[in-house]
């Protein structure tokens, strides 16, 4: 009675091979949500630097064109030879501001636009191809 039955070995190999299955495609789903976790940290790293690096030099160019445009509007006014009209200095000053920051916005939104959505694109591509080969009668072609 020692002897297990076909039936018994067979059942056995397959139950081994239903548990080997299980666990290779548990380890690849954990495989793939690291890698889309690694994905989505650096993406978001980058948009981080990008922040803090366009923050320190929009204080920077701030602070310049405060001393520049200060300048720039009496200079308008000493340039019209009319030290009463200040006024039309500090105007054309500022119209000039609102340009320039919306020339500055328009290229942080280009900025922004190409850093998002942070999504995990070679985590997707390797899911999509893990799901053909699962589903591939020949596995070994779809790599």
């Amino acid at each position: 009675m020692a002897d297990a039955s076909p039936q018994q070995t067979e059942n056995g190999g397959l139950g081994a091979a239903l548990a080997d299955v299980s666990e290779r495609t548990t380890l690849i789903v954990r495989e793939e949500i690291e890698l889309a976790k690694v994905e989505i940290t650096d993406k978001m790293g980058k948009l981080a630097r990008a922040a803090a690096v366009g923050s320190a030099a929009g204080i920077f160019v701030v602070t310049g064109l405060l001393f520049l445009l200060h300048s720039l509007s009496w200079g308008l006014a000493k340039a019209i030879n009319n030290q009463n009209a200040v006024w039309v200095g500090y105007l054309v000053t500022a119209v000039l501001f609102f340009v320039l920051a919306a020339l500055g916005g328009l290229i942080s939104y280009r900025f922004m636009r190409k850093g998002s959505p942070p999504t995990p694109k070679m985590a997707i591509d390797e899911a999509k191809l893990v799901r053909e080969t699962l589903k591939s009668p020949t596995p070994e072609q779809t790599i």
